[in-house]
């Protein structure tokens, strides 16, 4: 029990000072990928708390955290789609998506919603010493073991589905992905396994994202140049998909 509590511990203190360093690059806005580190600081810390639930101070960090992730999604997904417009030549239409990024970003850095999850991670090893004091967190290690392998099963279970979310899936694997990442040391994935967690990730991330411009090309008629091309990339990302979705499936069977 001491252990993993000292692992979360450490954890935390580590993403309260990536947190910071993003805070400071976006403030000054230093260079692109501010935002983005930002937004993988959070999912790590997200995962890290999921299997804590119940333990003091773990409620509230989680709602600012997603209050943070809630903010920051459609000023990522901009960026996104506008490093996508200009590397297709559709400079001016990328360029206009990316107009004012220093000013969003300095607003970032000074949002309500980032403070917050800053002063609650400030506190919160406090409190895990102090529910660890108060025999809230006895046999921690395999609460967490218990609750990971839960989302395990809610992974397999969706991959034997023939009817199968791609949506959901996205989620389930990101979920599980990086709650094995948190917690290493429970070796629940194998280095083939990972393999294939982090590729279904990406195939599934290009579908999404091609799934989400051309939703858009109905409002934005400078987006309709991309139209054909993303079509096509949406049909190819799926068939991928699948194929990665189907190796993962086979090894989560003989997990």
């Amino acid at each position: 029990m001491a252990a993993m509590l000292d692992h979360v511990v450490v954890q935390v203190l580590a993403l309260h000072v990536r947190l910071l360093a993003c805070r400071e690059r976006l403030a000054a806005d230093t260079d692109s990928e501010a935002l983005h580190d930002l937004r993988t600081t959070l999912r790590r810390l997200r995962s890290l708390l999921r299997p804590l639930c119940g333990l003091p101070g773990v409620e509230q960090l989680e709602e600012a955290a997603q209050a943070l992730g809630t903010l920051t999604t459609p000023l990522r997904d901009r960026e996104v789609l506008a490093a996508q417009l200009i590397g297709r030549g559709h400079l001016q239409a990328g360029q206009w998506r990316l107009e004012g990024r220093a000013r969003t970003f300095a607003n970032v850095a000074q949002s309500p919603q980032l403070k917050r999850v800053l002063a609650i991670l400030d506190a919160f090893p406090m409190f895990l010493r102090a529910a660890d004091r108060e025999g809230l967190a006895q046999r921690l290690a395999r609460r967490v073991d218990k609750r990971l392998q839960k989302q395990w099963r809610k992974l397999g279970e969706a991959l034997a589905d023939p009817a199968h979310d791609r949506h959901r899936l996205r989620l389930l694997i990101k979920r599980v992905r990086y709650g094995d990442e948190a917690y290493p040391q429970l070796d629940h994935a194998g280095s083939k396994l990972r393999r294939l967690l982090k590729r279904a990730q990406g195939d599934l991330g290009d579908w999404h994202d091609r799934v989400q411009w051309l939703l858009q090309v109905r409002e934005h008629p400078d987006l309709a140049g991309c139209k054909v091309a993303w079509e096509h990339e949406l049909h190819a990302a799926e068939r991928k998909s699948d194929v990665t979705l189907e190796a993962l499936g086979k090894a989560l069977a003989r997990r």
